[in-house]
């Protein structure tokens, strides 16, 4: 089994990987209307992702490409990232961390085996501030129903097994450009210091906070124009 990609065109000149977290998919990237072509994984495996994305690269005669990852998916674009820095134009992080206890994620992985979908219905919101309600509100309107029934405990397992072993080690990305990072200043899963310690140990990456926002940053009402001002 392999992860599987879909081309977006949208008119644009360059193209932005959207990689997401964990327990979400493609979908939660449907609000985001950024001046790219977009790719999208359908299907999406992390242990051969950077595999499986230079494959899909190559395969589409795409030399370079600019990277979008949140929270888990930040670690797959760093994976990438470092594997292949003559590949990216430009690396976007949200919901970043240098890694996730383990504790903390065996405590989780025993919830998904005891119940999974009562565990991620309390675990969503989680990914929202108090001012971010507008943007929970579409979550819950056009993606809860679906990730509840879509998500299959096997893979959040693996997804749980795979940030086990995630490291962002910024000497790996030395040969990355342009890096920047958005992170919600009430971010409940990856503390807002932690981002921030890893945006100073970048040199010349770019910090851009959201007050009052959470996790899911780019949900946030003002991301798109802070986005396209940076």
């Amino acid at each position: 089994m392999e992860s599987e990609f879909k081309l977006v065109e949208r008119g644009f000149k360059e193209t932005l990987v959207l990689i997401p977290g964990w327990a979400s998919d493609y979908r939660i990237f449907n609000s985001l209307e950024l001046d790219y072509n977009y790719i999208l994984p359908v299907k999406f495996l992390p242990f051969d992702f950077t595999k499986d994305l230079l494959g899909f690269l190559d395969n589409n005669s795409l030399d370079q490409v600019s990277l979008f990852g949140w929270s888990m998916g930040a670690f797959l674009a760093a994976d990438f990232s470092a594997a292949f820095p003559a590949r990216i134009k430009e690396l976007f992080f949200t919901g970043i961390r240098r890694k996730f206890p383990k504790d903390i994620l065996e405590d989780v992985k025993l919830k998904i085996k005891k119940n999974w979908k009562a565990y991620l219905y309390r675990f969503y919101p989680d990914s929202f501030s108090a001012f971010d309600q507008d943007a929970l509100a579409w979550f819950r309107k056009h993606l809860l129903k679906e990730y509840l029934s879509s998500m299959k405990p096997g893979e959040l397992i693996a997804g749980l097994d795979y940030l086990a072993g995630a490291r962002l080690k910024p000497q790996s990305l030395a040969g990355v450009k342009k890096i920047t990072i958005f992170h919600g200043c009430e971010d409940k899963i990856a503390p807002f210091s932690e981002a921030r310690s890893i945006s100073r140990s970048l040199p010349g990456s770019k910090f851009v906070s959201f007050p009052g926002a959470g996790h899911a940053v780019f949900l946030n009402s003002n991301f798109i124009q802070k986005f396209s001002h940076e």
